[in-house]
C-alpha cells in the first residue's frame, strides 16, 4: 500500500467504443471467481468484463445491445442487469446473451408489472430483486418468479416529503429487509423499514 495516486484498471484510452475504451460507465462489480471487473458500459450499450491481472489492455463483451445501468451478481454467479430502454431487469448466466426477465418487461409505465428507467438493483439470498424505479420515483420488490412487483419505498409520486422519493438511484437491503435508497434529487439517503410505504 502507501500509494497516493489511483491506478487505471479499465479503459483510460479516451472515450470510444473500441475494446480498450469505455464510454459513460454506470456500474461495476468484481467477479471474484475470475478476478475480473464486470462493467455497465451504458454509452456503448454493452456489458464488458475486464481482467484485473496486470497487462490486460482491453475488455471482453459479455452482453451487447443493452442499455444497461445497474448490475449485481448473486451467490450462484448469475448477473442481474437493468435495461433503461426496455424497462426491465434480466438475469443472465455468464455466457448467456439473452437472459430471463425477472422484473418489468411490460413496456414503460407505472403499473405493478412495469418499470420506468430502472437504474440500480439489489438481489437478496432468496433471489428477490429490488429495483430503483427511477422515473416512477419508487423502489420495487420482485419476488422470485413474480409477474408483478410490490412497491416497498415511496409510491406517493415525486417529492421531498418523508413519504416520497425523487429519482432514486443506489440501494441496499439489509437482512431485516430494510431498504436504504439514494434519493438523488433530494440529496439524501432514505431508510424504509419492511412493511413501510
Amino acid at each position: 500500500m502507501g500509494d497516493t495516486n489511483g491506478h487505471v484498471v479499465a479503459g483510460g484510452n479516451g472515450r470510444g467504443n473500441r475494446l480498450d475504451q469505455l464510454y459513460r460507465l454506470t456500474d461495476v462489480l468484481i467477479d471474484k471467481e475470475t478476478d475480473s471487473l464486470i462493467i455497465c458500459n451504458w454509452g456503448n450499450r454493452r456489458v464488458v468484463r475486464w481482467s484485473r491481472h496486470s497487462g490486460t489492455n482491453q475488455g471482453e463483451i459479455l452482453i451487447g445491445n443493452i442499455d444497461c445501468w445497474g448490475l449485481t451478481m448473486d451467490d450462484q454467479r448469475y448477473l442481474y442487469i437493468s435495461d433503461t430502454k426496455k424497462n426491465e431487469v434480466r438475469r443472465y448466466q455468464i455466457g448467456d446473451k439473452n437472459g430471463t426477465i425477472v422484473a418489468g418487461g411490460n413496456g414503460q409505465g407505472a403499473g405493478l408489472n412495469q418499470l420506468n428507467w430502472p437504474t440500480y438493483i439489489f438481489v437478496d439470498q432468496q433471489k428477490t430483486v429490488y429495483v430503483s424505479d427511477h422515473n416512477n420515483h419508487r423502489v420495487m420488490k420482485w419476488n422470485k418468479g413474480a409477474k408483478e412487483g410490490i412497491v416497498v419505498a415511496e409510491g406517493q409520486g415525486e417529492g421531498s416529503s418523508l413519504t416520497q422519493l425523487s429519482y432514486p438511484r443506489g440501494l441496499f437491503v439489509d437482512t431485516l429487509d430494510t431498504v436504504y435508497v439514494a434519493d438523488s434529487a433530494n440529496d439524501r439517503v432514505m431508510r424504509w423499514p419492511k412493511g413501510a410505504k
